[in-house]
């Protein structure tokens, strides 16, 4: 059996996979033509750099994510450092969903926190040596 860390990691795989698709739905009007108004415009197109942006951020804060699982799966940690990744994973989709369908930057900051807090939790379990 895998270590219960694999789960929220492989939800944040999916979660990168699935705008991955949303990129490519979002740009298929203009690349493929596929989905164009009558008009020829792309009815995602004001969606699409958000989309993108949201994208590019999955390769940021969470490499320190994933960093901090891959050190506490070798002390065999779970409990907190299980509740902490799933924070993690939760706070990013709620991050992903305000930066793709919202433009409240102040909002997406204060989401942002979340992952950010669920992160430096992870990592005070790392310096300490996997306690909890």
């Amino acid at each position: 059996m895998s270590h219960p860390l694999i789960m929220p990691m492989a939800a944040h795989v999916s979660l990168a996979a699935l705008l991955y698709v949303l990129l490519t739905v979002a740009r298929a009007p203009a690349i493929w033509g596929i989905g164009r108004r009558p008009d020829g415009s792309n009815p995602w197109a004001r969606i699409e750099p958000r989309i993108s942006a949201n994208l590019s951020n999955q390769f940021e804060w969470p490499l320190l994510f994933y960093a901090a699982c891959i050190v506490l799966l070798q002390s065999d940690a779970t409990g907190h450092a299980l509740v902490l990744a799933w924070v993690f994973i939760g706070g990013r989709v709620l991050h992903s969903l305000v930066q793709i369908l919202t433009t409240n930057v102040r909002l997406r900051g204060a989401v942002f926190t979340i992952n950010f807090l669920a992160v430096i939790g992870l990592w005070a379990m790392v310096v300490l040596g996997g306690a909890a």
